[in-house]
């Protein structure tokens, strides 16, 4: 099973972008579904973008065009490239793993603020 370290949330401004990243340890990081998820205060956890392993993506509507999620096997990571970024995308964001027969994983989560 892999271990999921996130990175890269912090204060931004309305219109600003931030980089997530998620480094996960373990073996075959590449036959890994990946996928990001936040929660905002007083809310549910939501899907925000989720990666197959073969690479096929797809996004919440509420960033479609503004997100982009990549990942790049030779270094354990997948990425979120949040641009154009809104106070409500304000949340703690959450990486996942999930395997089908390893099972599945999750970050400890990094906080995104955005306000001006």
């Amino acid at each position: 099973q892999v271990q999921l370290v996130e990175s890269g949330g912090g204060l931004v401004q309305p219109g600003g972008s931030l980089r997530l990243s998620c480094a996960a340890s373990g073996r075959a990081f590449s036959f890994y579904d990946m996928g990001w998820y936040r929660q905002a205060p007083g809310k549910q956890r939501e899907l925000v973008a989720r990666m197959r392993s073969g690479g096929s993506t797809n996004y919440a509507d509420s960033v479609k065009g503004r997100f982009t999620m990549s990942r790049d096997n030779t270094k354990n990571t997948v990425y979120l490239q949040m641009n154009s970024l809104k106070p409500e995308d304000t949340a703690v964001y959450y990486c996942y793993a999930q395997h089908i027969s390893r099972g599945d994983a999750w970050g400890q989560g990094t906080l995104v603020t955005v306000s001006s």
